[in-house]
């Protein structure tokens, strides 16, 4: 098994960064959704309520996180937060998590960009200093932090599953997908469907990096959003193939790909093409599903 591919999401829900190379933290990819949108009642605001927002590129500099799109001059916000801002407390699902907010600026480019999609918009960056944890469900004792992912800090995908997956869609006359409408973090290329849904563990085959594979992710209506151009081309699809291929029968609803915590790496760097394996077993610290 090799990473076949890195992804970054800066901004939750805005497009996601093709990487080379990323530096791995116990909170996910360095830098990795490191803010979020939210609405004038501080929820956060997705693809789910607003597709377009998959039109918004992003990009890191040294000194800044740059937002560009078709319609408007790119904007750069920089990294290093100006003094005197307050904290918010905004949302994400049941979580209450702490955000300083950026400038009106922000949110004047947002509107100019996506016009009625973009009305009422905030851009927020997550407060390191008050960290978010991870539901204990599935962590089986341990602990863990995430910033504004949906709830854990990697998200592993396999290409084999993706294979199979379009070759359903073939099989029903549907165009295949790209693995950007998982909007993974590390994607292991493998050849059989499904094999992430057997791991564990997962690590480098230097042992430098390790993870633990905590839950099936069960997917939304963000699948059948292209990550490019905000289109859903086919309504309902993914999703509805994920459902009649089952690769989780004993869960509700349409799933690919695992969740995911580090156990052992914080810190280290992490690159396309590098080797990976299951380890053997010391003690399944994963509960059931």
């Amino acid at each position: 098994m090799r990473v076949e591919q890195l992804y970054c999401y800066p901004v939750k829900s805005l497009q996601g960064m093709a990487l080379s190379k990323a530096c791995v933290t116990a909170c996910g990819l360095a830098m990795d959704r490191r803010w979020m949108l939210v609405d004038a009642q501080q929820r956060f605001v997705t693809q789910r309520q607003r597709p377009a927002l998959a039109t918004v590129g992003v990009a890191l500099t040294d000194e800044a996180l740059v937002l560009s799109h078709p319609r408007c001059e790119p904007l750069s916000v920089p990294l290093e937060m100006p003094p005197g801002r307050k904290l918010r407390v905004v949302s994400v699902w049941q979580d209450q998590c702490k955000a300083y907010p950026e400038s009106e600026a922000v949110s004047r480019w947002l509107q100019a960009a996506l016009g009625e999609a973009g009305q009422g918009l905030s851009l927020v960056r997550f407060a390191p200093e008050f960290p978010r944890a991870v539901e204990p469900d599935f962590l089986g004792g341990e602990t863990a932090h995430t910033h504004f992912a949906d709830g854990y800090p990697f998200l592993v995908t396999a290409t084999g599953s993706l294979n199979r997956l379009n070759d359903a869609l073939e099989a029903r006359g549907r165009l295949p997908v790209p693995m950007s409408r998982f909007r993974p973090n590390i994607v292991v290329r493998t050849e059989d469907a499904w094999a992430e849904d057997g791991w564990q563990h997962l690590e480098t085959r230097d042992g430098r990096l390790g993870w633990t594979l905590r839950k099936p992710s069960q997917r939304c209506k963000v699948t059948t959003v292209d990550q490019t151009t905000a289109e859903i081309p086919a309504p309902g699809e993914p999703l509805k193939t994920l459902l009649e291929l089952d690769s989780q029968p004993h869960l509700k609803g349409a799933h690919f790909g695992q969740n995911a915590t580090l156990t052992r790496g914080d810190g280290e760097w992490l690159r396309v093409g590098e080797r990976l394996c299951e380890p053997p077993p010391e003690g399944d610290r994963r509960l059931p599903s």
